[in-house]
């Protein structure tokens, strides 16, 4: 029951940033360069986790900061729940993300990500989004961002296993930008596919850059996914499968 008053309470504090982000800063947003945006609306990022550990319980062991590169880089990391979406955008800002089209005709959220030029896909044409992806990616980080890609292509249960996608390996070796694998247990604590959030330890771990010059994309996802799962067994109360 704890849990549950918990969660009310914390979507209570999410949703009210949630208005006074669309009332105060979207209107401004436009207006500002790109670097300006995204300080502004990462305010928001900023407010949410640390509105997640006071509500709900949530204590943060975040080790390997300062393995981040001064460059844009690729980051890789597991996706289990909307709590990485959130950490990842204020990790190492500013970053592009790859994520599905729908999420940009949320109201309020969606269009503060249309501000921060995603690459957003039509899933429905896999062939075509990945077209996209190997493009747009290699040009926003030409252009001094990073990029955001999650192997897995969509959120995975905590102690269960999807097969890594190496578009994001392919586009930081077209580029020549190292790639920065991340993992971490947050659906264990923000679950993806129920609202009620769970008190306890949320462990991120980041990586040293992973190289790309000289490397086919395939030898860089091996060393990604390899990280990634090894880290994740240390860390995650859920045992993964093998």
């Amino acid at each position: 029951m704890k849990q549950v008053v918990r969660s009310v309470v914390f979507y209570a504090g999410y949703f009210a940033a949630l208005l006074v982000i669309g009332v105060l800063f979207l209107p401004i947003a436009p207006f500002l360069p790109l670097a300006g945006r995204y300080r502004l609306l990462n305010l928001y990022n900023y407010f949410l986790m640390f509105w997640f550990r006071i509500a709900c319980g949530v204590r943060y062991d975040i080790q390997g900061a300062h393995h981040l590169p001064d460059g844009p880089c690729v980051i890789q990391a597991n996706h289990q729940s909307e709590w990485e979406t959130v950490f990842l955008q204020v990790m190492k800002p500013p970053v592009c993300t790859v994520l599905k089209r729908e999420l940009l005709r949320l109201p309020i959220f969606g269009w503060g990500l249309r501000l921060l030029h995603p690459i957003s896909l039509d899933r429905s044409k896999p062939a075509r989004a990945i077209k996209q992806v190997l493009g747009q990616g290699v040009e926003r980080l030409n252009t001094g961002l990073s990029v955001l890609i999650f192997p897995e292509g969509t959120r995975v249960e905590p102690g269960e296993r999807r097969r890594y996608n190496k578009s994001g390996s392919v586009v930081a070796c077209r580029a020549g930008v190292p790639v920065l694998p991340v993992a971490h247990n947050a659906g264990e604590r923000w679950p993806g596919r129920h609202w009620v959030k769970r008190p306890g330890v949320l462990r991120v771990r980041i990586g040293e850059p992973i190289e790309t010059a000289g490397r086919t994309s395939d030898e860089v996802l091996a060393d990604v996914e390899a990280w990634i799962e090894a880290q994740l067994v240390e860390i995650s109360d859920i045992p993964r499968p093998q």
